[in-house]
């Protein structure tokens, strides 16, 4: 299991200003990543980025997830391409879908969400090369563009998609896949049928968000991921019961790293619920071995 890379999401409603000290100690611990969020209304992926990146010198971070409404391609490519620079082999760029109802909101709503994910996932990842982009798409249109600046190590682009035809999209144009919370080992292994129907080649990725609690008190971990639990289970159509976590005394949320493991992923992000994050980080790290 020490394959598996082990990461943590800087959560979206932690005060953007404890990044940089968190990344720090994130780094300190052995995690091999760090997340961050793009929620509308919460903080700014790429600048969040930024600062996790410059605050550190290993830890890998991860944008999870730009949505693609809100994103020029050309802009995006641009940001990312920055940042693969300055910091090169330490990005991972996720794109997706972004919530239909928000995108709603600031008039960004996509005639065809497909067709504006593969557009823009394929022309960035085509800047990113150093290479020059003509695409008169569905939703995305690119005359002649090019960077200046392209990066000598071409960061990947992943997708963060949850729904059948989006995952096999994403094993036709994105270098890897994010999964949502709450998805477990049995989802796993769906969603890698469907990527595969998309034609992943082997190296795919598949890097999977989780709710975490470690702690030896059963009922305290079963309070305080309660209202993780409830709504995610609505946004799921699934009940509460049947969302995965990594939750319990600390080998218990290392087995179940584990589970997610064997299943497929190969990179687990946990997203801590309750007080001392870096300590319950710590005592999974120690667990599991890393």
């Amino acid at each position: 299991m020490t394959n598996v890379r082990i990461g943590v999401m800087y959560d979206r409603d932690w005060a953007p200003e404890g990044l940089p000290e968190f990344a720090r100690q994130a780094e300190a611990l052995g995690l091999d990543d760090l997340w961050v969020v793009e929620d509308l209304g919460w903080n700014g992926g790429v600048s969040a980025a930024a600062v996790a990146l410059g605050a550190t010198e290993r830890i890998r971070v991860g944008i999870g997830i730009a949505p693609a409404p809100l994103r020029s391609p050309a802009l995006l490519a641009m940001e990312l391409a920055t940042l693969a620079r300055v910091f090169p082999g330490r990005l991972v760029a996720g794109i997706g879908h972004g919530v239909q109802e928000w995108m709603a909101q600031v008039g960004a709503a996509a005639r065809s969400p497909l067709a504006l994910l593969e557009e823009t996932i394929t022309s960035v990842r085509t800047l990113l090369r150093g290479e020059r982009v003509e695409l008169a798409g569905r939703e995305v249109r690119l005359d002649g563009v090019r960077l200046t600046h392209p990066p000598a190590e071409v960061p990947p682009v992943v997708a963060g998609v949850v729904r059948p035809r989006s995952l096999e999209l994403s094993g036709r144009v994105a270098d890897g896949t994010v999964i949502a919370e709450g998805h477990g080992p049995h989802d796993l292994e769906n969603a890698r049928a469907l990527i595969a129907k998309g034609g992943a080649t082997s190296d795919h990725t598949l890097t999977v968000f989780a709710f975490a609690c470690v702690g030896d008190d059963a009922a305290e971990v079963a309070r305080t991921l309660h209202p993780h639990v409830e709504g995610h289970a609505a946004w799921l159509g699934r009940p509460p019961h049947e969302v995965f976590t990594v939750s319990g005394a600390a080998a218990q949320a290392a087995g179940h790293i584990h589970e997610l493991a064997t299943a497929g992923a190969d990179t687990v992000v946990l997203r801590i619920a309750g007080p001392d994050p870096l300590g319950q980080l710590k005592a999974v790290i120690e667990a599991v071995g890393k």
